[in-house]
């Protein structure tokens, strides 16, 4: 069964992930006491490999919607309209979760509004809903690169965007700072994965660390839930 506990072991691994062509970009790392090693990332092919991956992670923070607002007439969720406000100039990145009417395909893409770049991650984020339950929340949790990368920068917003070389700069020097072995974790012949996916995934990683030491926050600061009992929320 996915998450099982397995035979106790020296330390625990918790993991940052995001969508990407081929799949799901996972960047993991173990965690004994105080240290923190980051691993060579890897891709997965499913969602669902990577809940059966053993030993299990103890943390995951993914870059895809958990929980949902039952129809596109509802609008927004809470947390998609906070954390968009917060990094200011970077909100254009914060996408809106698509309703669960659309993500049971209930109502059509184009009825829905839904920008092209939610559009095309639907078969990612059906993925996810299809494993989630309450229970699981207590393991993964919603997070977003550019809030991930908010909380690293000493809670400002980056000020370029990572398609541009400026903007990969700033995001290398935010990464290498908590990172101290950061060249090494990067791979650049990883197929179907860019270096903004990596970035990216790192960012997230490091959200899982504060999630495992209780260090996180999250948005909204009042829970709200779905209609299915999951925590509609994003941690950083």
């Amino acid at each position: 069964m996915s998450l099982r506990r397995g035979p106790t072991l020296p330390y625990r691994v918790v993991a940052g992930v995001t969508p990407c062509s081929s799949g799901w970009l996972v960047q993991g790392a173990k965690i004994v006491g105080s240290a923190f090693a980051p691993e060579p990332p890897r891709v997965y092919e499913t969602f669902l490999d990577i809940l059966d991956e053993h030993p299990a992670f103890e943390i995951i923070v993914i870059n895809a919607p958990i929980g949902y607002l039952d129809t596109p007439e509802m609008g927004a969720r809470t947390c998609d309209r906070e954390v968009r406000a917060l990094v200011g100039r970077r909100g254009s990145t914060v996408h809106n979760a698509p309703s669960r009417a659309v993500l049971d395909e209930l109502v059509e893409v184009k009825e829905a509004g839904l920008d092209a770049v939610t559009a095309t991650m639907l078969p990612h984020y059906r993925e996810v809903a299809k494993e989630m339950s309450p229970f699981r929340q207590r393991l993964i949790y919603e997070g977003h690169p550019e809030l991930s990368f908010f909380q690293l920068n000493k809670d400002s917003s980056m000020q370029r965007s990572k398609k541009i070389e400026a903007g990969r700069d700033e995001r290398v020097e935010v990464l290498k700072s908590h990172f101290p072995a950061f060249d090494t974790v990067l791979d650049d012949e990883i197929s179907g994965v860019s270096e903004k996916h990596q970035f990216d995934a790192l960012a997230l990683l490091w959200t899982a660390r504060r999630v495992f030491g209780h260090a996180a926050k999250r948005i909204p600061v009042e829970p709200e839930w779905d209609s299915e009992g999951l925590r509609m929320e994003i941690v950083y």
